[in-house]
């Protein structure tokens, strides 16, 4: 059995036509910024174009890539685990794998050089930690049955006892470490793994328990960080905003993204290598996927490769100094204010073309038989996005601590988890994760910084935390959804008995006038 070319064409064509419809709109919106109440040197807007192009053809590649090899890694790794019923192997190859998977994330090596006063490989190593600890815990909530929001509430009840201790400055970047950690390379991996494992049980939870692991592997890193903050008590936080690059011509052009192309090439080499081994070896021990199944999961790991390094490339050199430039251009108009409204305008389109978002509507719509649509929930994670990135903006003209939103949103999403279908909680706190990804990172997080920087704030205070509210508003919003989901069926099952109880009273008085 061959894998028909017909089908990789159909399914390119599938992801160019998602790919397009994502990331236009975000363009459209710069590009009109560019030439009206934005303007910025024609070299930044040259960048910024060259970078959306490898973006989108990035993105593309690394959709169809996910669907060929991570999915099917992931979910046979959690299977065949979870098979061999020994409580040891589960608790180690979890730990293992969150452990390195971590450490291989792209967006932790970023969060790593904007910290102060803690050492990059100290800082990585906690946070990968904290990763592999709470991914056994989550795997463990899974197998035991333990209800996702009891752990919810009881964690994050922690994290807010300890932020009396942690520095001021340094809240933002523990609780913007938890998205960041879930980023392109772990979160198609983990759902994977999640759904594998959640697959051999047979009771009605078991579609619920498939969601949740990546909401439990975004507390580990905040705590860690947390923890560091207590331990190290950094006494400076001044963070040098990005530099804006000077580019005369088109050789210029083309270093800047030739020089930083060598970089991601061996990132995403590093991340990918120890999930090719880890595919390696349960192959070589489990021997029970054919030839074809291998060589589509060879071609889908290579397709990812080459999307991770085109779309990171894209994004870092090209939409950072881009973010960065109209940030800082917007802020300095008379009406600063203008840019809350612009901000939750690119953050509700943002969102959109985050890679892991993909991933995750997709693999919701499938496990919901179509209940919870793909559309749905990127409305919904749209509109909590740019909630966000409008109180973020609210912040950097203001300078609210960021607790005055998180402790009364995290408890808002808290109690609703108590309110609605334990699936749309797991769901809603996975979404955190995966809508603060990359182009959170690279594009809103410049923004900000930008802004903050023109209109003097402190930028580690201010601006560092717009990756912890756009983690943040999803659990709201998609709980919402499923609060509203819940009125709807309570109605219709009530309709339903309605319609039934007629049914049966006109049988009844039928048979009464048979019997007259």
């Amino acid at each position: 059995m061959r894998f028909p070319n017909s089908r990789l064409k159909s399914k390119f064509s599938e992801k160019f036509s998602e790919t397009m419809k994502a990331v236009m709109p975000i363009l459209a919106i710069v590009l009109l910024l560019c030439f009206t109440i934005a303007p910025i040197p024609p070299s930044i807007l040259m960048t910024f174009l060259v970078g959306a192009a490898l973006l989108i053809v990035g993105m593309l590649f690394f959709n169809v890539g996910v669907e060929l090899s991570m999915t099917p890694i992931g979910e046979r790794t959690g299977t065949i685990m979870t098979k061999s019923k020994n409580l040891f192997i589960v608790i180690f190859v979890s730990f293992v794998m969150g452990f390195v998977i971590t450490i291989s994330e792209p967006d932790l090596q970023v969060l790593a050089n904007q910290v102060p006063s803690i050492p990059n490989m100290t800082l990585i190593l906690a946070v990968a930690l904290g990763v592999a600890i709470f991914l056994v815990l989550a795997i463990l909530r899974m197998l035991i049955g333990i209800p996702l929001s009891y752990l919810l509430v009881f964690f994050y009840v922690v994290i807010f006892g300890l932020t009396p201790f942690v520095q001021k400055d340094f809240l933002s970047v523990a609780f913007d470490s938890g998205g960041v950690t879930t980023g392109p390379m772990t979160v198609p991996f983990i759902m994977a793994f999640g759904i594998g494992i959640s697959a051999i049980r047979s009771d009605k939870h078991a579609a619920d328990d498939s969601f949740g692991l990546v909401s439990m592997c975004s507390i580990g890193p905040i705590l860690a960080v947390m923890i560091l903050g207590i331990i190290y008590k950094p006494e400076s936080s001044e963070q040098v905003s990005e530099s804006i690059p000077d580019i005369a011509n088109t050789v210029d052009l083309w270093k800047s993204f030739s020089s930083e192309l060598p970089t991601y090439i061996h990132e995403i080499a590093v991340s990918l290598f120890p999930i090719v081994i880890f595919f390696t070896i349960m192959q070589l021990i489990v021997r029970d996927i054919n030839k074809t199944t291998i060589i589509k999961i060879i071609v889908g790991i290579i397709y990812t490769y080459l999307g991770l390094v085109l779309f990171l490339t894209g994004v870092n050199v090209g939409f950072m100094p881009a973010g960065n430039y109209l940030g800082a251009t917007i802020a300095g108009l008379d009406i600063s204010w203008i840019i809350i409204p612009i901000g939750m305008v690119i953050g509700y389109f943002i969102v959109k073309a985050e890679p892991a978002v993909f991933v995750l509507t997709k693999q919701v719509e499938e496990l919901t038989d179509g209940a919870i649509s793909a559309k749905a929930m990127g409305t919904s994670l749209s509109l909590g996005v740019a909630a966000s990135v409008g109180l973020a903006m609210t912040r950097v003209l203001t300078g609210i601590s960021i607790l005055w939103f998180l402790i009364p949103g995290y408890f808002i999403a808290l109690v609703l988890t108590f309110f609605v279908p334990k699936i749309f909680t797991a769901i809603a706190f996975d979404s955190g994760g995966v809508a603060s990804g990359p182009m959170t990172a690279t594009f809103l997080l410049p923004f900000a910084m930008g802004a903050c920087e023109a209109l003097g704030g402190n930028i580690v205070a201010d601006a560092f935390g717009i990756v912890s509210m756009v983690a943040m508003t999803p659990l709201i919003a998609i709980q919402i959804m499923g609060l509203i989901y819940r009125i709807k069926d309570s109605k219709l099952h009530k309709e339903l008995a309605s319609q039934a109880d007629q049914t049966a009273l006109a049988s009844y008085g039928d048979m009464e006038i048979i019997e007259l």
